[in-house]
């Protein structure tokens, strides 16, 4: 087993933040490389043969980001923004716009009550 410190691969790294699906069990690494793209401080060393070693700032930060996507409803700019202001912590920001998901979610939760009340 790899000491806490040691550099991590993009497979344990989705292991420890918990970017798993849920039905099939595969690690949710396409996932973590979008991240990459979108937020500028996921910086995994490129070693050898190009594979991805993440320390453990770039994994504090990789569940920074998923709380905020995942169980925030924020969408990637309002987290970038939460993330970038540091005098606010990140519980406390409101974002004006709402997530894709939470919205579909939303949608389907009215539509299970207008079925419940027209009976």
């Amino acid at each position: 087993m790899k000491s806490k410190g040691a550099f991590k691969t993009i497979g344990e790294v989705c292991e420890i933040v918990g970017l798993i699906d849920p039905e099939t069990g595969k690690k949710k690494t396409h996932v973590l490389r979008f991240w990459e793209k979108h937020f500028k401080e996921i910086k995994p060393s490129l070693i050898y043969k190009g594979r991805r070693y993440y320390s453990e700032k770039n994994i504090d930060y990789v569940k920074k980001i998923k709380k905020l996507l995942k169980e925030e409803g924020y969408t990637i700019k309002g987290s970038k923004k939460a993330l970038l202001n540091k005098n606010i912590p990140v519980d406390t920001y409101s974002d004006d716009t709402i997530s894709t998901d939470k919205l579909i979610n939303l949608k389907n939760k009215i539509k299970e009550l207008k079925k419940y009340l027209n009976g």
